[in-house]
């Protein structure tokens, strides 16, 4: 099974253009993936840099007829003209897609420090081996206290969702939408976390949250224990940032350690100021 994670920037490549079908000629080249999870899609949202007000989701979402088509906006506005503009996170799946959840991520006030509203795609997919929860996010740039918060907010999403798969039980409710609909304690969640693997967010997110509940384990360092990250943003010339470094990661739950089979950053693109970055699952 193969995950794909990466942050397009709205399809604005490192030479400051805006060119959605180079966007999507790096996602074909690829090995094909069961998965796609997108961060930093626009629709209709005006003022990005080298931007028209594109519809990101659309157009990568025609490009892949073949995937079922989740995005979970974030930001959503009005125009000003009566429509709407957004700003989120796509997952695109070639897997039946069972569940969805579309979560806003914490924003405590932090005075003086610029930040938007942040979010978190959630599916729960039917791999050949069993269920999965695949979720994918973008953390906070400016705040490190926001960051944090995120990050505690994914650790005790892991854990209610454990609490609730081991407490489900049928309630004779006829109301379909109280049927119980289990989700698996077993998932993959990747994004930009806006953090280094040395921070103290990338900390937070590796430590145990308790014996009874898998916890976050980052999935490069499984496969590669012996390099350091390698770097996902900073690569081709784009005005940001200005060295390379990490800021993009997979992570699985404790029961998918066994299952890593490969993780690798495409250093090729430059169709984003991000690296794409491969997962693939043994069966």
């Amino acid at each position: 099974m193969r995950i794909i994670s990466w942050n397009i920037q709205w399809g604005r490549g490192a030479d400051g253009r805006v060119e959605l079908d180079r966007t999507v000629a790096a996602l074909r080249a690829m090995p094909q993936a069961d998965v796609i999870c997108l961060q930093e899609l626009a629709q209709n949202l005006p003022g990005l840099k080298g931007g028209k007000q594109e519809d990101a989701v659309a157009h990568l979402a025609a490009a892949f007829p073949d995937y079922h088509a989740v995005f979970g906006p974030a930001v959503d506005v009005a125009d000003g003209a009566g429509g709407r503009s957004r700003f989120g996170n796509l997952v695109l799946s070639r897997l039946p897609v069972e569940q969805v959840f579309r979560h806003l991520l914490p924003c405590p006030v932090d005075p003086g420090v610029p930040s938007m509203q942040r979010g978190c795609v959630e599916v729960v997919v039917q791999a050949r081996w069993g269920k999965l929860r695949v979720l994918t996010t973008h953390l906070e740039y400016y705040s490190g206290r926001q960051r944090i918060t995120q990050v505690s907010f994914l650790r005790a999403l892991q854990e209610e969702v454990v609490s609730h798969s081991r407490a489900q039980a049928p309630t004779g409710e006829r109301n379909p939408a109280f049927s119980a609909h289990i989700r698996p304690a077993s998932a993959v969640i990747c994004g930009d976390f806006n953090s280094e693997p040395d921070s103290p967010e990338h900390a937070l997110m590796a430590a145990d949250i308790s014996p009874d509940v898998p916890g976050w384990r980052d999935a490069w360092r499984i496969a590669r224990p012996r390099e350091p990250h390698a770097p996902t943003v900073g690569l081709h010339g784009a005005e940001w940032p200005d060295r390379p470094y990490c800021c993009d990661f997979v992570w699985v739950t404790d029961d998918l350690v066994s299952r890593v089979a490969h993780v690798a950053v495409n250093a090729e693109s430059d169709a984003s100021d991000h690296q794409p970055v491969l997962l693939e699952l043994r069966d």
